[in-house]
């Protein structure tokens, strides 16, 4: 059996940290599946309940050493391990910060694409990573405020979504209220009856906080929050789509030596051509969704506006709500179809390079899905 100064010995050793960092995070991969299932979002509210009121003791008691044995004795059990466990606080709080932003940064990452939403999603890492190396700065109510307006913030922008079925800019900034009536309520709480706290330092203390809510309420507004709770399960461009039974039927050109292909990334001009997603949504989540095609001649021009198309989508199926559109013909030159929701956010990206071809008969495959 291991001694305890071995154990000791072995979690000081530097290796550690990231063993534990990247255990955590794979773990987190694994296990939280969707954005929608109840006990990992009610997992998610009692880490900000626990984040909260490990806040409020910070600000209330603070970090400093034990008391002196002969001041503990008139206080409750319970009192006394408060009080005890005060050096502690700054753990707790990044163990806590580090699974909130684990499961964030994993849910966002599904519904980020290589826009202008990935910026979020992007925030989001950098505070993961950097959670490991903020344990001694942790005991700052004004970063710990912060922080804490952002995480209430991130979960109410999918939670409330999730439980409303619906999803548009209200509810965003119902969420973004929300986000700042708890922070103000756990702000309160540090303050209230307390002497040795100014309202002068209240107000600076939640002014940052504030501010940083205001922030990314107008990065909803530039688009570059990803379109959480939806996600891209499946999309490409096709020859032609049939539904089979409760499948669909996907043709595409495939060599024999192209194991990996899903779908064609080049596609002749002359005929007809389709796109073919899976959105997932969460259960009871109605909205539409728009193919966006885009087209450029050439790669030195941008793409334009070609057709917007939209598609009502139901939430609650595993592999995504599955749709397609088609045009004709398509000129050549690059061609896009962004799948966006109803203000214009990105959920994916589908493309493909539309081509003049010679009379020869391409050779397909079809995957069903």
């Amino acid at each position: 059996m291991l001694s305890s100064s071995t154990v000791r010995a072995v979690l000081s050793k530097p290796f550690m940290p990231p063993v534990f960092f990247f255990s955590g995070v794979g773990y987190d991969t694994l296990t939280l599946t969707r954005i929608d299932r109840l006990q990992d979002n009610l997992l998610l509210l009692i880490y900000l309940l626990l984040l909260g009121v490990l806040i409020v003791l910070t600000g209330r008691l603070g970090i400093e050493p034990v008391p002196e044995r002969e001041q503990l004795t008139a206080l409750s059990p319970f009192a006394r391990w408060v009080l005890r466990v005060r050096p502690y606080y700054p753990m707790a709080v990044q163990f806590l910060l580090g699974g909130l932003f684990s499961a964030y940064t994993i849910f966002y990452s599904r519904s980020a694409t290589l826009t202008s939403t990935a910026i979020f999603f992007a925030l989001l890492v950098v505070l993961l990573v950097g959670n490991e190396f903020l344990r001694d700065r942790l005991s700052s109510l004004r970063l710990l405020v912060s922080l804490y307006a952002l995480v209430c913030f991130a979960f109410f922008t999918f939670f409330l979504p999730v439980m409303t079925g619906l999803m548009n800019a209200a509810i965003f900034l119902v969420g973004a209220g929300l986000s700042a009536a708890v922070t103000f309520r756990v702000v309160q709480l540090i303050y209230h009856n307390n002497p040795d706290r100014s309202k002068r330092e209240a107000v600076g203390v939640t002014a940052p906080a504030f501010a940083l809510i205001g922030l990314l309420v107008g990065f909803y507004f530039l688009n570059w929050i990803p379109p959480v709770p939806l996600s891209l399960k499946f999309g490409g461009i096709y020859h032609e789509v049939k539904k089979a039974g409760d499948r669909f039927e996907l043709s595409f050109e495939k060599e024999w030596y192209q194991v990996w292909k899903r779908s064609d990334d080049t596609f002749p001009a002359n005929e007809p051509i389709y796109c073919f997603t899976a959105v997932f949504a969460p259960v009871d989540l109605n909205t539409t969704v728009y193919h966006h095609w885009y087209f450029r001649p050439n790669d030195g021009k941008p793409f334009t506006h070609a057709d917007r198309i939209p598609i009502k989508i139901n939430g609650g199926r595993e592999g995504g709500y599955r749709a397609y559109t088609f045009k004709q013909r398509l000129d050549p030159g690059d061609w896009r179809v962004d799948v966006e929701t109803e203000d214009g956010r990105i959920v994916g990206r589908v493309s493909v390079r539309v081509e003049e071809q010679g009379g020869v008969q391409p050779s397909l495959r079809t995957v069903l899905y």
